[in-house]
C-alpha cells in the first residue's frame, strides 16, 4: 500500500480486514460511490453488491446510473438515492474518499454514525475509515474489489466478474494507459476466466445516441489550442445542450476525445453550468492532471482528475489558466 509505515497493514492484510468487516456485519450494507459515476464506480458497486447478495446479505446499492452504463444494471438492483440511513447499517464507500462528502453521492455521510469501509485508489484519499483499502498504484478500484471478493470466499460468476471487468476496462482506457502493469493483465485474465464479457462491454460502451454526435459538433466548435498546442480545451453549456437535444451525460467521454489531439499534453473539458463550472482533465508527458485539480480544490489521479469551481466561467477560466500555467512550468513545458 502506498505510503505504508510500520503501523500500516500490508495490502493483503487490508483486503482481509475489509472482507472481515463485511462478513461480520449483521445488518444492511449500503454501498456508495462518487458523483457523476463512471465505469469503475458502477463496476465496483455492482461487483461487491452481487457478491454480498450471493452470501445472503442485505445490500442497498445507491447510484444515479448514467444512461451509457445502464446496460449492465438489472431491474431494481440499484436505487438512485437513499432517503434515510437504515437502522444498523454499514457504509461501504468505493472509488472515492469517504471523508469527502461533497463527492460521495446518493447519501449524506455527514449524518451517518455507523461503521465505514472504504475501498479507493485515489492518491488524495485521507485514509480514515473503520476498514480501509487504499492503493493509488492500482489503476482501478474494481481490481481491489475483486481481491475482496476472493477474500469473502464468494463463488465467482459471470454476473460478478463482468461489472468488475467494466471498471478495470474503463479506468485503464481499455488497457491503453501507463497505469497498466503486468498485475493489471493478470487481474483481467482472472476476471475473464470467471466469465467476464469484455467484448459485450466494449460493444455496449461504443453505442451512442444521435444527440451525442449533435452535441459533439457544438463542442468541437469551441475547441482552443493553447500553450503552443500543448493544451486543448473545449466547453459546453446549457444552450448547446438545448440545441442538440442532449443531456450532460453525453459530455462525459468528450475529454478522452480531446486527449487524442496530436502534440497535446493536457486536455480540458469545461462544463459550464452558469454559476458553477466543472472541469475534467486528462494529461500525459509528465504533466499531472492531479496537480492542476488539487490546486483548484479538486482531486483525482495523475493522468485523470477534475475540479468544480463556483462562479461564472470567466472567473473560473482565470483560475484555470493560472493552475495550468503553473503545472506546465513545473513540468518544464512553459516555453
Amino acid at each position: 500500500m502506498t505510503g505504508m509505515n510500520d503501523t500500516t497493514p500490508s495490502y493483503p492484510q487490508a483486503v482481509q480486514a475489509v472482507a472481515e468487516h463485511l462478513q461480520a456485519h449483521p445488518g444492511p450494507t449500503v454501498i456508495l460511490s462518487h458523483e457523476n459515476p463512471d465505469g469503475d464506480a458502477l463496476g465496483s458497486v455492482l461487483g461487491l453488491t452481487r457478491a454480498l447478495r450471493a452470501l445472503g446479505r442485505e445490500v442497498i446499492a445507491v447510484m444515479e446510473v448514467p444512461r451509457y452504463l445502464r446496460f449492465l444494471v438489472q431491474e431494481d438492483e440499484i436505487v438512485p438515492a437513499l432517503a434515510e440511513w437504515p437502522q444498523g447499517a454499514l457504509a461501504a464507500v468505493l472509488d472515492v474518499d469517504n471523508n469527502d462528502p461533497t463527492r460521495v453521492a446518493g447519501a449524506d455521510l455527514t449524518t451517518f454514525s455507523g461503521r465505514v469501509v472504504n475501498i479507493d485508489h485515489h492518491g488524495t484519499n485521507r485514509r480514515q475509515a473503520d476498514a480501509l483499502l487504499v492503493d493509488p498504484s492500482l489503476p482501478a478500484a474494481a481490481m481491489m474489489v475483486a481481491d475482496v471478493v476472493d477474500a469473502l470466499g464468494v463463488p465467482w460468476t459471470e454476473q460478478i466478474a463482468t461489472p468488475l471487468m467494466l471498471g478495470l476496462n474503463t479506468d485503464t482506457g481499455s488497457f491503453r494507459y501507463d497505469s497498466v502493469t503486468p498485475r493489471t493483465f493478470k487481474a483481467a485474465a482472472r476476471l475473464l476466466s470467471h466469465g467476464a464479457r469484455l467484448g459485450w462491454i466494449n460493444d455496449n460502451l461504443n453505442q451512442n445516441p444521435r444527440s451525442y454526435y449533435l452535441l459533439l459538433r457544438e463542442v468541437l466548435s469551441t475547441m482552443e489550442f493553447l500553450h503552443g498546442g500543448r493544451v486543448v480545451l473545449a466547453r459546453v453549456d446549457d444552450a448547446m445542450l438545448a440545441r442538440a437535444g442532449s443531456t450532460w451525460e453525453d459530455v462525459e467521454s468528450y475529454v478522452n476525445l480531446l486527449r487524442g489531439a496530436e502534440g497535446s499534453v493536457l486536455a480540458v473539458m469545461v462544463k459550464d453550468y452558469g454559476e458553477r463550472v466543472k472541469l475534467s482533465f486528462r494529461s500525459r508527458g509528465g504533466v499531472s492532471a492531479q496537480n492542476i485539480a488539487v490546486a483548484l480544490g479538486g482531486g483525482g489521479h495523475v493522468p485523470a482528475a477534475g475540479a468544480t469551481l463556483t462562479g461564472p466561467y470567466a472567473a473560473a477560466r482565470e483560475r484555470l489558466d493560472t493552475a495550468v500555467a503553473a503545472e506546465l512550468q513545473r513540468a518544464g513545458l512553459s516555453g
